[in-house]
């Protein structure tokens, strides 16, 4: 039987491209001064939950049950759990029930998953810029976006700094919008008493093994809409699939299976119950990091605005002021990896109109559901239409090992690193 070639682009005649890779295997051979986070700390009752599925004979359902306690924790109605953030966003695209060429505004600081739903569905994601200097949107910078199109904004809380979620819900309900909050790197955040994930009409979460609530794998969507959430559960779990008496599964939607594994749920059901403490654990550090990190000139590190009540960070960053040192970002950050802090880099590829290189070509192609119809008019992509997040990215760097696991020295030792580097390049 013949092989398939792999796969290549157009310019790796030398060999196969490289592929991204992910959680532990991404930050296989980062070396460092500072805690790391995998090994990960397991909740207590891990072996108890994953023994059940196994005594049980897989009869039991601990997906039931993390859902109603993950519901229950979150104050809401629902949790539809899937088998990542990804799947959980991609299934709130679909139960939406979008028509082709619909506009989503979204966040341009974030990962593909953020918009692979939408992409999927044959939905337009449209970038509105972030705030000059942060990592969000807002609802200034989302409005001159709105079109007739325009159906949902999906706002996302990067590094754990959430977005200001009221006036975002403001401008939605007066322009009959949905608002669904990517709150993968900002679980159990809070904002004005709230959680994330409770701030719109539906959420997505990541307990992937790098996150804050790392399990192997694992997410699930958020909502107090019934209807939603049915329809979620409906196209996600039962595939659109009805049992008609004396013929079975009658397909009568084009569903999918996304259902969340029994084991991963006993992880992830053993993670909620640490969550807690580990949150605060790093809203101390996260905010005691940056305090010390503001103390150095040409550093700016991520402002936490007052309407965070807790800081639930994934990542820690700070942005080199442009004109501060006689090295580039990319060097500042280089060597501040090189001193001790694991993984210290930029991250342009947050920036999404320019790393979804294909949403360029669909759209220059005008090809579905770029053509018109569907679309109601032409799109561009590229880095150059988010001026703000572009420039933003040019000077930020970011270490995604930031963990629990810190302490009050290792602040004081990432913030110390930090310093001589830019004490040693200062221009």
């Amino acid at each position: 039987m013949a092989t398939k070639t792999p796969e290549t682009t157009p310019d790796s005649a030398a060999g196969p491209a490289q592929r991204a890779t992910y959680g532990a295997a991404a930050q296989a051979g980062m070396t460092g001064k500072l805690p790391m986070p995998f090994p990960r700390t397991i909740g207590p009752n891990a072996m108890t939950y994953l023994q059940e599925v196994v005594d049980g004979g897989l009869r039991g359902d601990l997906a039931a049950r993390f859902e109603q306690r993950f519901a229950a924790a979150m104050g809401v109605k629902h949790c539809v759990a899937t088998p990542g953030c990804t799947p959980a966003l991609q299934l709130l695209a679909m139960a939406l029930s979008l028509q082709p060429g619909d506009e989503v505004i979204v966040s341009p600081i974030s990962d593909y998953g953020t918009i692979m739903g939408l992409i999927k569905e044959q939905l337009i994601p449209v970038f509105a810029d972030v705030v000059p200097g942060t990592v969000n949107i807002s609802a200034d910078t989302v409005a001159p976006h709105i079109t007739d199109r325009t159906r949902a904004i999906l706002a996302v809380h990067k590094t754990g700094i959430l977005c200001d979620m009221d006036p975002l819900v403001a401008l939605a309900r007066a322009n009959d919008l949905v608002v669904i909050e990517d709150v993968c790197q900002a679980v159990f955040g809070r904002y004005k008493g709230r959680l994330a994930g409770t701030l719109g009409d539906a959420a997505g979460f990541s307990f992937d093994s790098e996150k804050t609530l790392g399990s192997d794998m694992g997410g699930c969507l958020v909502t107090n809409d019934d209807a939603l959430a049915e329809r979620a559960r409906f196209l996600g779990h039962s595939r659109g699939a009805e049992m008609r008496p004396g013929f079975g599964r009658l397909h009568v939607a084009a569903g999918t299976a996304l259902r969340m594994p029994q084991s991963t749920a006993a992880i992830t059901l053993a993670q909620l119950e640490i969550i807690h403490e580990q949150v605060a654990q790093r809203d101390r550090m996260a905010r005691l990091l940056y305090a010390l990190l503001g103390e150095i000139p040409g550093v700016r590190p991520l402002e936490v605005p007052d309407y965070v009540d807790v800081l639930s960070p994934w990542m820690v960053g700070f942005s080199v002021e442009p004109g501060a040192f006689r090295c580039s970002a990319d060097e500042f950050g280089a060597q501040c990896a090189a001193a001790g802090i694991p993984g210290a880099s930029t991250a342009r590829y947050y920036l999404l109109p320019e790393a979804c290189t294909f949403l360029a070509e669909r759209a220059a192609a005008r090809a579905y559901p770029y053509s018109t119809p569907p679309a109601s008019r032409s799109y561009t992509y590229g880095g150059d239409t988010c001026p703000e997040a572009q420039s933003f990215l040019d000077g930020f760097i970011r270490w995604s090992t930031f963990c629990e696991k810190y302490q009050p020295e290792h602040c004081r030792l990432a913030a110390d690193i930090v310093r001589q580097v830019a004490d040693a390049q200062r221009a």
